[in-house]
């Protein structure tokens, strides 16, 4: 009995069915060089294609349960979400946006901010979800960057920020562009605190994010492959009408040329993190 005529038999398909029933749960294809995993196998690896090493993009809740300790994470502004002031319609209106990526996502917004610890050390957290209508930032990140950054200057425990964005949000207009000066303003004041901020720059950072609070970290440390940018390499081919370098604008890239302080693989990060928080002289909590 041939291995196609067994399965048939076990799965009650005929052995001339074009495709096995096999759940499309269990395998996920890498989305970098096609090889097929199986699901476990990925999580084992920290959501890390274990061919290439391709970093797949995480949603802040498995963030947490890779880098802090188990349930130390409290949420601080859960509730903030945002509202359609200008009432704006592109090819939808952006009230129904928001309801659909709230749905989607069962987040009120494209940002969390909490306090969490890391081997019981206290750290000021704050995690962008892609996820989110692309991550992009709107008055709310803007209002729950400056307001984790705010907790940071009163308990004086650091700060890590985790990015992941597509930009300010256009349907909140000049809204969303004052986060830029808003988030600055507000690490001014933490650095005059003497409070040190950690920014960990994760696929993809890009537009006002970038533009901002991104890349006013006191240490930058980028994901392994990460796109960080203000303006797409397409578009800046189209601006200067000439091809941009192989890996521009990605991680290693901008390490080369001084813009990031370290690329860190994700299974790694954790003890770089924990490294960097023991050499400030942090004290556990």
């Amino acid at each position: 009995m041939s291995i196609l005529d067994w399965l048939s038999k076990k799965q009650k398909v005929s052995p001339q069915a074009e495709k096995l029933n096999i759940p499309g749960d269990l395998w996920v294809k890498c989305k970098s060089c096609s090889e097929v995993m199986f699901i476990k196998d990925l999580e084992k690896s920290f959501k890390v294609c274990i061919h290439c090493e391709y970093h797949f993009r995480i949603t802040p809740d498995e963030r947490l349960s890779y880098l802090f300790d188990k349930k130390s994470f409290k949420e601080i502004d859960g509730g903030i979400k945002p509202i359609d002031f200008l009432e704006f319609t592109d090819t939808e209106p952006y009230k129904k946006r928001i309801e659909l990526a709230q749905k989607k996502s069962n987040r009120s917004e494209a940002m969390i901010i909490g306090e969490a610890t890391l081997n019981n050390h206290p750290i000021n957290v704050g995690i962008m979800d892609f996820s989110f209508m692309g991550g992009s930032m709107g008055s709310v990140v803007g209002e729950k960057v400056t307001r984790i950054i705010e907790n940071a200057i009163i308990n004086k425990a650091p700060l890590f920020i985790f990015t992941s964005s597509g930009g300010a949000r256009m349907q909140e207009g000049i809204t969303s562009l004052m986060q830029m000066a808003k988030t600055s303003a507000a690490l001014s004041r933490l650095s005059d605190a003497g409070v040190p901020y950690v920014s960990i720059l994760c696929d993809p950072t890009t537009g006002g994010t970038s533009a901002s609070f991104a890349m006013l970290g006191d240490i930058h440390i980028a994901e392994p492959g990460a796109l960080i940018s203000f303006a797409g390499p397409r578009v800046i081919e189209q601006t200067i009408r000439q091809k941009v370098p192989k890996g521009f604008q990605r991680a290693e890239f901008l390490l080369e040329h001084g813009m990031v302080d370290m690329v860190v693989k994700r299974k790694d990060l954790k003890q770089r993190l924990l490294d960097i928080v023991t050499l400030l002289g942090v004290q556990e909590g």
